[in-house]
């Protein structure tokens, strides 16, 4: 299946939309914690272990929605938007929400 942020697939031609098609990935309690944990193994600026776990959340995201469009009857998705919250009592969880439009392309 092709996912893309774009709003339409180069070579290809949009033959049926069928409507906005979600993924949500909410990660553990204790996942903004562990990430601020984490920060000690900062290198150049960066943070493995966050980078890690919105990897994670992500990647978990776009495969439910990428389930969803095909539930739809896509093969292809475009328009994707990913959203990162901190949510729960004191930010002690992640979510992510991928969005886009399933279609079928030819």
């Amino acid at each position: 299946m092709i996912i893309t942020t774009t709003d339409s697939v180069e070579g290809h031609r949009i033959t049926e939309y069928f409507g906005v098609c979600t993924g949500e990935a909410i990660l553990g309690a204790n996942v903004v914690r562990d990430m601020f944990a984490g920060i000690r193994d900062f290198v150049g600026g960066r943070s493995g272990a966050y980078e890690k776990v919105i990897r994670a959340g992500k990647d978990a995201a776009i495969e439910d929605m990428q389930a969803n469009a095909e539930e739809l009857g896509a093969n292809a998705v475009v328009g994707v938007d990913l959203d990162y919250e901190v949510v729960g009592e004191g930010g002690s969880m992640m979510m992510v929400v991928a969005s886009g439009t399933a279609v079928k392309i030819d």
